[in-house]
């Protein structure tokens, strides 16, 4: 199984991180993180330095759970919603987790722009988190050990 995350580095982000995890451990599956940057950033050598950073820790944060991870930086010209769906259909992604952040009522209807594109058009389950989680949620219930207990 492959679990695909968008990823910024927002809070929101990070409980997609989270929850990514809490999944690769119960499915045994890898997780591929993805930053999508717009063709204009392409020359933003700054941009592209803090989108690595990013991935950098977002690789480091896998490393130490010793779960599988692959990173990309994505700078193709696509929409963010769209980098991420061509990218699971590329790399057969199994499972698409995202976060947002929108906490306006117009937020609250409408997820933002990426987050309804790729539930709208991904070919797989998606899971939107939202930042909040990452600061009250208590995942260590979801942990494979917890799971392998309730069976």
């Amino acid at each position: 199984m492959k679990i695909l995350v968008g990823y910024t580095g927002s809070k929101a982000g990070k409980a997609a991180l989270d929850l990514a995890e809490v999944h690769a451990r119960a499915f045994g599956a890898q997780v591929d993180v993805v930053f999508s940057l717009n063709r204009k950033a392409e020359k933003d050598s700054k941009k592209i330095h803090e989108a690595e950073q990013v991935l950098e820790y977002a690789g480091n944060f896998y490393e130490k759970a010793g779960i599988p991870c692959k990173t990309a930086l994505l700078i193709r010209g696509l929409s963010h919603g769209e980098d991420l769906i061509q990218y699971a259909n590329e790399n057969d992604i199994d499972e698409i987790v995202i976060g947002a952040s929108r906490s306006s009522l117009v937020g609250k209807l409408v997820f933002g722009n990426t987050a309804q594109y790729v539930i709208l058009n991904a070919d797989c389950p998606v899971i939107l988190t939202k930042s909040r989680l990452y600061n009250n949620m208590d995942y260590s219930r979801y942990t494979a050990a917890a799971l392998q207990e309730k069976k």
